[in-house]
């Protein structure tokens, strides 16, 4: 499954490029609380002639670019204000992202005039990619309610949790919901415990996360209702003949999105890491507003197209596009829709390392 998680590359017009509005407005609204953490929590090494920043998930560049160039102004700012005796590092990067991502069109899209040296990082986030104690500052946004795989047992026929019928869990059993759930905390787990260990002393972990407030349901954020409602648009292609009812049946979509409790849950089984700041804020486009449809429907190809020409190949990918806006609109029409627009909730997260 992690070979295919991976945006659609290319700038072209279904690209993550030109689709990726959303993530953009989350990383906006949470410039100040960057900028402010790495002020009050970040440590000054004073013999420090490198500054390293990872990126995990950076796809294919524009907001990784962004993310790291407010990164980099802030630490600046923090030696020039509390050390200006000291000689402001070099600042070296590292962009992470799976072996199938766009990485030509990352590196061919570089801001001129940065001020970093930048390097790609092929692999998974779930496991080791860095040597103990090298990063002084690591970012991760818009990534981890991504899945290392569908739990297995969902998509098994003759399973008590067979997710026939649906691609993700919103519409489904709590036994379902909570596979998923468990899938999330075993793959939050091997994060924290790799990046904890690649993390240099005094070191920040920078995490923005999609997911949804305490206290609400995991079935209760709009993002996977939307996400969802391609399970409808499969299900009438299955009817009209276009494709198989078990190859509908046994496609599901890796993700999570958490509460802030479920995500400081984990890292609170970590010694090595401590919580620092936690926020939340909220983020998205109001469904009446013009062409919304369209840009979700956009939005959500940049970052599905390769999972589902994967899994149903490619002649159906436009036909399914073209139906969902159809789905899409149906669910706003629903009472459900008003109140889960309020639940989508960017989840920012500021770790630092406990070792000084």
């Amino acid at each position: 499954m992690e070979n295919c998680i991976s945006m659609n590359g290319g700038e072209g017009p279904n690209s993550y490029s030109k689709n990726s509005k959303l993530q953009k407005e989350g990383l906006d609204k949470a410039k100040v609380f960057i900028s402010e953490s790495i002020a009050e929590i970040l440590e000054i090494q004073k013999d420090l002639q490198v500054f390293t920043i990872a990126d995990y998930g950076c796809s294919t560049g524009p907001n990784a670019f962004s993310s790291v160039e407010t990164i980099i102004q802030a630490v600046q700012h923090k030696y020039k204000t509390h050390c200006p005796e000291l000689k402001i590092p070099e600042f070296l990067v590292f962009f992470n992202d799976h072996v199938t991502n766009d990485f030509n069109t990352l590196f061919r899209t570089l801001p001129p005039g940065r001020q970093y040296v930048a390097t790609g990082v092929p692999g998974s986030f779930h496991g080791s990619l860095f040597p103990k104690s090298s990063i002084n500052l690591m970012d991760s946004a818009f990534s981890l309610h991504w899945l290392s795989q569908v739990p297995q047992e969902v998509t098994e026929e003759g399973s008590k949790m067979w997710n026939k019928g649906r691609i993700s869990y919103p519409r489904s059993s709590n036994q379902i919901i909570e596979a998923f759930r468990a899938q999330f905390f075993s793959d939050m787990k091997a994060f924290i415990k790799e990046r904890s260990e690649e993390l240099s002393p005094g070191g920040l972990l920078v995490m923005l996360i999609p997911g949804r407030p305490d206290g609400t349901h995991p079935s209760e954020c709009r993002s996977v209702h939307i996400c969802e409602c391609l399970s409808d648009t499969l299900a009438d292609m299955v009817k009209e003949g276009l494709m198989s009812e078990d190859l509908a049946d046994s496609f599901n979509l890796p993700f999570f999105f958490p509460s802030a409790s479920e995500v400081k849950e984990v890292i609170r089984c970590n010694s090595h890491l401590n919580i620092e700041r936690v926020d939340e804020v909220h983020y998205g486009v109001n469904p009446s507003s013009p062409g919304y449809i369209e840009s979700c429907k956009m939005h959500l190809r940049a970052g599905l197209e390769g999972i589902l020409c994967k899994h149903f190949g490619p002649n159906l990918i436009d036909d399914i596009f073209d139906r969902y806006p159809e789905k899409l609109e149906d669910f706003f029409k629903t009472q459900s829709s008003t109140y889960l627009g309020k639940t989508d909730k960017l989840l920012l997260l500021v770790l630092r390392n406990n070792a000084s």
